[in-house]
């Protein structure tokens, strides 16, 4: 019988390497906010969209609808974002910072920046290259980049 060994599965490795860097990083912005990865995952990429539909979030985050739902009701109860129902569909809401959400997300940005720098300086500049043109190899033959 053919044995299909994880620890040398490619979709593996790659799986428990991003939860490992996720969880390390998520102590981060646990610890400054008491925030989940859900709810950093939302902060950060309406940081960084300025705008955006829950369903676009989702997509963009690879998070399931249900898991933005609930980051986007805690960072609202936080009065960190505010909906703001499209003009043209009811059923569409705009999720946007308020100011206090905006300073929570420019604290991080350094903070995320830094952790990166500190995983990348533990590797080569030949190994940051492989990584980085793997990973863009990758995503190009998924379509994802």
């Amino acid at each position: 019988m053919d044995v299909l060994e994880l620890e040398n599965f490619l979709p593996y490795r790659l799986y428990r390497l991003a939860d490992a860097v996720s969880r390390e990083f998520s102590t981060i912005y646990r610890d400054r906010h008491g925030l989940t990865r859900p709810e950093w995952r939302t902060l950060s990429g309406l940081g960084q969209r300025g705008s955006i539909t829950a369903t676009a979030l989702g997509e963009q985050s690879a998070m399931h609808k249900t898991k933005v739902s609930r980051a986007v009701a805690e960072l609202e109860r936080r009065r960190w974002l505010t909906r703001t129902a499209d003009e043209n569909d009811r059923r569409v809401e705009h999720l946007t910072l308020t100011k206090a959400g905006l300073a929570a997300y420019r604290e991080m940005v350094p903070l995320a920046k830094a952790f990166e720098r500190e995983l990348l300086a533990k590797l080569s500049a030949s190994e940051r290259a492989a990584i980085s043109d793997g990973l863009a190899a990758l995503e190009g033959a998924l379509g994802k980049g």
